[in-house]
C-alpha cells in the first residue's frame, strides 16, 4: 500500500506535468485531459495545484519539466508519436527503475481499457522490470503476444521472456511463441514458423493494436551475447557488417536496416518491420543503448519511446 508521502509526491508529479502542458505546450484544459487518462475537471485542479503549490513561476519549478522538455524535443526531431522521459540518477546510473515504472504506466493505461486490444510483447530486461511494476488486473478482454521464441540454445526457457510473468499479473490470454530463439539454419525455421500454431502467433502479432519492446545494445556487454544466444565470432561479423542493436534479435544498423546475412536469417521471431501504423512502444536507457535506440527511431522500427535523462540528452546530441 502506497503511503501519504509516495501518493503527495505522486500527485505533484501529475500537477507538474499538467502544468507544464497548460503553461509551457499550451495545451488546452481537454487536451491535457486525454494525454493524462484523466477527466476534464481533474485535468483543471491539477494545473491548478501546480500554481498552488509554486510550481509555477516564470518556469516550471520542478525536476520533471526538463524530461518533458526532452520528450517535447524528441519527439518534434525525430517524428515519434510520444516520448517519456524520466529523471536519471546519478547515483545509480544503471537502475532502470524510473522507465520501470514509466513502462508499467503506459501499459496499464492501454490494459485499462474496455475495447478488446491485442497487445506485443518482446523480451528483455527493462520489460520485465516493466512487468514487475504492474499493479494485478483482471484484463480477460485483452490478447497478449508474444514476438519471439522463449528458448535458450540449451533448450531452457528464457529468464527475459515476459509473456507469462505479464499475463498472470494482468488476468488477460497469451500467447507464447512455442520456439527457439534463433533456428539452426533458414530453411529450419521455415518448417518450424509453418506449423499451425506458430503461423497463427504470427497473424495474431502482425494484428496488434500495439507493442512493446526492449531495445539491446550490441557491445561486448550485448545480452544477446552474454545469454548465449550469439557467439563471440558471430557478433564480431555482424559488428563489422555495421551492427548497433537488437530488436527481438533481429539485428540492425545505425539506420535502423536490418543487417542481410546468415544469422538473421536464422532469427524465428516475428518480423521487425519498419513504419508500423500502430504504436511500438521502446523502452531502453544507458550510455550504451544510445546507438541502438537512435537506430531504432531512425529506421521507424518504433514509433514511441520510453527513456531516461541522460540517454534523452545524448540522443538529442549532433
Amino acid at each position: 500500500m502506497a503511503s501519504k508521502v509516495d501518493t503527495d509526491k505522486s500527485r505533484l508529479d501529475e500537477a507538474a506535468r499538467a502544468g507544464w502542458l497548460y503553461y509551457v505546450a499550451g495545451n488546452t484544459q481537454d487536451e491535457i485531459a486525454r494525454k493524462l487518462g484523466v477527466s476534464r475537471q481533474s485535468a483543471q485542479r491539477l494545473v491548478s495545484l501546480a500554481v498552488s503549490e509554486r510550481l509555477i513561476k516564470v518556469r516550471l519549478d520542478h525536476p520533471i519539466a526538463n524530461c518533458m522538455e526532452l520528450g517535447a524535443r524528441l519527439k518534434d526531431r525525430f517524428g515519434l508519436r510520444s516520448c517519456e522521459v524520466v529523471p536519471s540518477d546519478p547515483d545509480s546510473a544503471g537502475s532502470n527503475i524510473g522507465i520501470a515504472l514509466a513502462g508499467a504506466a503506459e501499459m496499464e493505461r492501454h490494459l485499462k481499457s474496455n475495447h478488446p486490444k491485442i497487445i506485443a510483447i518482446g523480451t528483455g530486461r527493462s520489460l520485465r522490470a516493466c512487468i514487475d511494476q504492474l499493479p494485478q488486473m483482471d484484463c480477460p478482454q485483452h490478447q497478449i503476444v508474444s514476438l519471439l521464441g522463449n528458448m535458450t540454445p540449451d533448450g531452457s526457457g528464457s529468464a527475459y521472456n515476459v509473456i507469462i510473468n505479464m499475463a498472470d499479473r494482468v488476468n488477460a490470454r497469451h500467447y507464447p511463441m512455442p520456439l527457439p530463439v534463433f533456428a539452426t539454419s533458414a530453411e529450419e525455421r521455415e518448417v518450424l514458423q509453418n506449423q499451425k500454431p506458430v503461423h497463427n502467433i504470427l497473424l495474431l502479432a502482425r494484428q496488434a493494436d500495439l507493442t512493446f519492446v526492449g531495445i539491446g545494445n550490441f557491445d561486448d556487454n550485448a545480452p544477446i551475447l552474454i545469454d548465449g544466444f550469439l557467439s563471440r565470432d558471430e557478433m564480431r561479423v555482424l559488428r563489422k557488417a555495421g551492427a548497433v542493436g537488437e530488436i527481438t534479435s533481429w539485428v540492425f544498423n545505425r539506420h535502423g536496416s536490418i543487417i542481410e546475412g546468415p544469422i538473421n536469417d536464422r532469427v524465428a521471431s516475428a518480423p521487425l518491420l519498419p513504419d508500423r501504423p500502430n504504436l511500438v512502444v521502446g523502452i531502453a536507457a544507458g550510455p550504451q543503448k544510445v546507438a541502438a535506440i537512435r537506430g531504432a527511431i531512425i529506421g521507424k522500427l518504433i514509433n514511441a519511446l520510453i527513456t531516461d535523462e541522460m540517454t534523452a540528452e545524448q540522443l538529442l546530441e549532433d
